[in-house]
């Protein structure tokens, strides 16, 4: 367990521990940030997520002062640090290279940041081979990382920015190196730790799994704005917008229009004919539907021609929404269930994503109907 040096962070959640107030930042005349604003709350780990080019790496080198943002501010436990350099601010960060010296050793490479305020060669000893011991290496201090495997030297990378206690902890995907067992266990071992030493974490990574995974806040960016934050199942069950939706999971979409509303329902036209669904929203809207490949259902139809799905049996008897015949184009064994690509009958520009057992036997060229369950289709208006 860590000593009590490790959770000097408090864990109130009065005031953010980070505010990012209408950060800007340009390249030349290319904005890579427009308008950012964001609270981080202490002891939490806050995930960026987005492509390539949204802004989420440039965000971070804001927060860990190695860019100086065009416009904004960065207060960090309530001090502007927005111009502060990174040795001046309560922050350390763990890159994606790990970045650890290959002549040192694995002791030296933790005790660097020490070294570099100060810290006597006993103490500095001793907090690091503390921090190694944190992080499941007790016995890598004498080591060299060219001795480490990739797992290893991630730890001692860890190891090195946490010793320094900082109030955040930015890591700029620390996994992306790692193999995919590796990095679902080192998934697992982050965000435990995280728990344990009470630090803010701010980790920026493309993978959705990876940021529902670890994340306490996901924060979705595209071209350099926050389209969406939340928690990450918030997040993925009801995105606010297509492009955070579409970037957290795959989707079966609708163009939709409401016609009309009432006692907590909406009445909606898609290409799929209309729907009487529970859309608190105004009438005359355009919207669209989205459905989450396991919110999908399909049945086999027994008559090619036949519209209504069949619901095996043991389904839940909640009413559903038909969506109509189609035919299977593809089906993908992904382990604990097979990926079904379907071609809606109805209008052949709708292609239905569902997630079906492992044990299915469709395949392509079958005919199918598809159904969903009113409350798991998801409105987005924008």
């Amino acid at each position: 367990m860590p000593s009590a040096r490790w959770c000097s962070v408090s864990r109130s959640v009065s005031r953010p521990l980070v505010e990012i107030r209408n950060v800007g930042h340009r390249f030349g005349g290319h904005a890579v940030l427009e308008a950012v604003s964001l609270a981080v709350a202490p002891g939490s780990y806050t995930v960026l997520l987005g492509p390539s080019g949204s802004g989420k790496t440039t965000l971070l080198s804001i927060l860990g002062g190695f860019l100086v943002p065009s416009e904004g501010k960065v207060l960090i436990g309530g001090r502007d640090c927005t111009a502060m350099p990174p040795s001046k601010r309560p922050t350390a960060t763990m890159f994606q290279d790990y970045a650890l010296f290959p002549h040192m050793t694995v002791g030296s490479n933790v005790g660097f940041g020490l070294r570099m305020k100060g810290v006597k060669p006993a103490a500095r000893e001793k907090l690091a081979r503390e921090a190694l011991a944190l992080v499941g290496l007790p016995d890598a201090f004498g080591r060299r990382p060219h001795q480490l495997s990739g797992g290893q030297r991630q730890r001692v990378a860890l190891a090195r920015a946490l010793v320094v206690e900082p109030a955040v902890l930015l890591l700029d995907e620390p996994l992306g190196a790692l193999d995919l067992k590796l990095r679902r266990q080192m998934q697992d071992e982050l965000k435990a730790l995280q728990r344990r030493v009470g630090t803010a974490f701010i980790h920026v990574t493309h993978d959705q799994e990876e940021a529902m995974a670890l994340g306490d806040i996901c924060v979705v960016m595209n071209q350099g704005r926050i389209e969406d934050s939340g928690p990450p199942d918030r997040v993925y069950s009801r995105p606010a917008t297509r492009f955070s939706a579409a970037f957290m999971g795959e989707n079966t979409l609708l163009p939709g229009n409401i016609l009309d509303r009432g006692a907590g329902k909406a009445r909606v036209e898609t290409p799929l004919g209309r729907f009487d669904l529970p859309l608190p929203v105004a009438a005359g809207g355009k919207v669209t539907l989205a459905i989450r490949p396991e919110h999908l259902r399909l049945a086999r139809l027994q008559d090619a021609a036949e519209a209504k799905p069949l619901v095996a049996d043991g389904e839940p008897t909640a009413p559903l929404v038909a969506l109509g015949a189609a035919t299977v184009t593809e089906t993908v064994f992904q382990g604990s269930y097979k990926r079904v690509l379907a071609t809606s009958r109805v209008d052949p520009s709708v292609d239905f994503i569902a997630r079906v057992p492992a044990a299915s036997t469709l395949k392509p060229g079958d005919s199918i109907a598809a159904a969903c369950v009113p409350g798991d289709i998801i409105l987005l208006t924008r």
